[in-house]
């Protein structure tokens, strides 16, 4: 396979979408909740969009918007017109709805958990499978997980502090990670409690430092 995963900082980014069908409103709620700058190109726009801060514009201007773009979504019904855009946009990142193997960059599937985002490439094969094996990994993934994700965010914080090496950081939030005592307060739901714990133990071993 030669593709590999990556995540774009989306936040300021413009994106210029041909397109205003299912397909092309989707992707730009997902751009525009990540706070990219969205322009489409189409007959009409969902109103959702537009309270969003997306733009219609006319498919004359097609030209213009892939000049104006850092990336181009193709995701119009009309062929000739797809191909166009795709071909004027050679210098741009490009996401083709149509055939995802033409373009730059594939949008998968994926869903969020707190501040857990996960997504979901089965390399084109299975669609159906993505969607499934979505559903099972939703399942799985509960609350105290994701306070365990934020435990580690504070420790990590605090660490960068007193242990300039981060070897030594891994190991001591491991040590964090498997505490008892930690994991009893993340499941009776006392997460301050348990930074407390945490800024305790870390004040403790380093007061020299």
């Amino acid at each position: 396979m030669d593709w590999t995963a990556l995540y774009l900082k989306t936040s300021g980014l413009k994106v210029f979408i041909l397109g205003t069908g299912e397909v092309a409103t989707r992707r730009a709620n997902r751009f525009l909740d990540h706070g990219a700058i969205v322009r489409m190109a189409g007959s009409s726009m969902d109103d959702d969009l537009k309270g969003k801060g997306a733009f219609l514009h006319s498919t004359d201007e097609a030209d213009e918007l892939v000049k104006w773009a850092d990336l181009v979504v193709v995701a119009s019904g009309d062929k000739e017109l797809c191909d166009h855009v795709s071909r004027i946009s050679e210098d741009k990142l490009v996401n083709r709805a149509d055939l995802p193997y033409d373009g730059d960059i594939i949008v998968p599937t994926s869903f969020s958990i707190g501040d857990v985002e996960i997504s979901i490439f089965t390399g084109g094969k299975s669609p159906l499978m993505a969607r499934q094996l979505r559903k099972k990994i939703q399942a799985i993934i509960t609350e105290e997980d994701i306070a365990e994700i934020e435990l580690q965010d504070y420790s990590r914080s605090l660490l960068k502090e007193k242990l300039p090496d981060q070897k030594d950081r891994r190991d001591y939030l491991y040590k964090i990670f498997e505490d008892e005592d930690i994991k009893e307060l993340i499941k009776s739901g006392e997460i301050d409690r348990a930074k407390a714990v945490i800024y305790e133990s870390i004040e403790r071993d380093f007061d020299d430092t």
